[in-house]
């Protein structure tokens, strides 16, 4: 079991947890007893409150429970922060930016174990999601789900073809790329339709593309990068397992311009579509 940050809050919560209902059902009551004899014996005030007073060790473990309690279950089940790290999704997200994942669109998991108790969904074509890379899950992925189980999905001529259908492409141009994408301005900015999901995508003309076909099976997923000819993704080592899944990206909360050393002001609140 990989000590990730949703195991370090776990086990801080047991700790902090049980530590402060040892205290409640057994220390405490000693400590109001021995307060209680002191009391009868006509010990001074500071005695007695010195001998009810709980340890720091209770203390903390009391004032901190609730707030990592509190943010486990913020952070596991509603939404979780990632920073993109890369530019394998330009232009859509640019590396330093920050976003936010909704961790219930596709259903309930048990932290740590990552196991679905609640489905409430299933990834569509066109979204955008976070997901533990299946060779090796202790490191998140983001990508575009392109092919959702039963679908064939076809990469040729830099296009794509769901089910022998093209997914319509519109040309927008040249792109100008700003702080750490400037390395991708002057590739192809194309528009294109996945399912009811219109969204932008860049294409290197002078590089070759990795083609073919692929069938998703059942429980599994096809991801690609909006960033198609920079990207590793399903094309490279196939399909995303349902149990892989974290949640749907849905906003840009803050952006770091790591070329002018700035925050990008402009791509704060920015939905992800």
């Amino acid at each position: 079991m990989d000590l990730d940050f949703a195991t370090v809050m776990v086990l801080a919560v047991l700790i902090t947890g049980v530590i402060w209902a040892i205290d409640v059902f057994v220390w405490k009551p000693k400590r109001l007893e021995s307060a209680d004899n002191l009391k009868q014996k006509g010990a001074k005030e500071k005695v007695i409150a010195d001998t009810i007073k709980e340890p720091v060790l209770v203390e903390y473990a009391r004032s901190f429970f609730p707030v990592i309690l509190v943010v486990l279950i913020l952070r596991s089940f509603l939404v979780e922060p990632f920073r993109i790290p890369s530019g394998s999704m330009m232009p859509t997200l640019l590396a330093g930016d920050f976003i936010l994942v909704n961790k219930y669109s596709y259903g309930i998991r048990l932290p740590m174990v990552n196991t679905k108790v609640i489905g409430l969904g299933d990834p569509q074509r066109g979204d955008v999601v976070v997901f533990r890379y299946p060779k090796e899950p202790s490191v998140d992925y983001i990508k575009r789900v392109v092919g959702v189980p039963g679908d064939t999905i076809s990469y040729f001529g830099k296009q794509v073809y769901v089910n022998g259908e093209l997914a319509k492409q519109t040309s927008l141009g040249t792109y100008t790329a700003t702080g750490e994408g400037l390395y991708m301005t002057g590739r192809d900015r194309r528009k294109e339709q996945l399912g009811e999901i219109e969204h932008e995508i860049l294409v290197d003309r002078g590089r070759r593309s990795q083609e073919g076909e692929y069938i998703v099976p059942e429980g599994h997923y096809f991801v690609m990068g909006d960033n198609r000819d920079n990207s590793n993704d399903s094309r490279v080592w196939g399909f995303v397992p349902d149990e892989n899944l974290v949640g749907r990206a849905f906003m840009i909360w803050m952006n770091w311009d790591g070329v002018q050393n700035r925050v990008s002001w402009e791509r704060i609140g920015n939905m992800i579509e």
